[in-house]
């Protein structure tokens, strides 16, 4: 799959694809949701959000490559090669040439100053490593990583006492294998003496911001873009389909207090409409990203990016 690119003010966006296909049912992966408003509103969300014939949810695992002020910025790093993931067993020991791909769009590992993971789930800190010399050594040799410090705290295996009992089985599941993801996508980094920790806000420059935006997870986070007249958010897993745009209260199965993590994703729906920012979600596939504005009670899409649908 090519990379392809957009700009917005001064900042060079391009979007690398690692993964692309169906993952479980629409109403798995957004529990609230209800079938009349996935059928009413096929006409947008098929082909490229959801399939109507098995109810397939369709995703991409995805990296926001972003050059600002001279440096190459990687938003997200996808799942990794050669991984042990039970929670997941569609990604278990998932072989792909990403970092070819990551080539093709003109970066090389030694290329690239900062990563930004927005949280820490196995999808979103993959590529923090690759399996070297007998070990798991940080891909990207020249990177600060950027950690939100509430989830590096949480996902600590040393803290797991620390947690709320898991709801269910799928829960459960997923935060042991969140042991897995910390040990071989983070505490490399750590180790190498490449993290940075942030919480409350972190400036990576003049047009880019970090800011906290707990509910996924605890120390979920959002990238915010301002150069010149343009705006846009890249939101992680605050919008895992466009059909959360509609009625923002309907959460992921994998978020992690639904209360919070509804409220956030208002909030910044709120904040997208009302100054026109082009949302970039992690996992939609299609032309990616949006402008929304208000509708009733909830939002719609007003604009799809610039990027190719294929």
């Amino acid at each position: 799959m090519p990379a392809y690119k957009i700009v917005l003010g001064d900042v060079e966006i391009t979007r690398v694809i690692e993964w692309s296909g169906p993952v479980r049912t629409a109403r798995f992966i957004v529990p609230d949701s209800d079938e009349e408003t996935w059928r009413r509103n096929e006409d947008w969300l098929a082909p490229d959000f959801w399939n109507p014939a098995d109810d397939a949810y369709l995703c991409h695992i995805q990296t926001w490559v972003l050059r600002s002020e001279g440096k190459t910025i990687l938003v997200d790093t996808g799942v990794g090669n050669g991984r042990a993931r039970p929670q997941i067993p569609l990604f278990a020991d998932l072989q792909t040439d990403f970092l070819d791909r990551l080539r093709a769009a003109g970066v090389a590992p030694e290329d690239v100053d900062v990563v930004v993971n927005t949280h820490i789930h196995y999808d979103h800190v993959g590529w923090n490593t690759e399996w070297r010399d007998g070990a798991w050594r940080p891909t990207f040799p020249n990177a600060t990583y950027l950690i939100p410090r509430v989830d590096n705290t949480y996902f600590d295996p040393a803290n797991a006492h620390l947690r709320r009992a898991p709801r269910d089985d799928h829960e459960r599941i997923r935060w042991e294998g969140s042991k897995l993801v910390f040990n071989d996508s983070i505490a490399p980094i750590h180790e190498a003496g490449q993290a940075v920790l942030w919480e409350g806000g972190h400036r990576i420059d003049g047009n880019l911001t970090l800011e906290p935006a707990p509910g996924h997870t605890p120390g979920s986070s959002v990238l915010t873009l301002r150069s010149g007249p343009d705006r846009a958010v890249f939101v992680g897993d605050m919008l895992h389909s466009p059909v959360q745009v509609l009625d923002p209260r309907w959460n992921s199965c994998f978020c992690d207090d639904l209360q919070l993590a509804a409220k956030t994703r208002r909030a910044y729906l709120e904040r997208a409409a009302d100054q026109r920012e082009l949302i970039f979600p992690a996992h939609w596939p299609g032309h990616s990203a949006a402008e929304v504005r208000k509708n009733g009670d909830g939002f719609a899409v007003n604009k799809w990016a610039a990027f190719p649908t294929r």
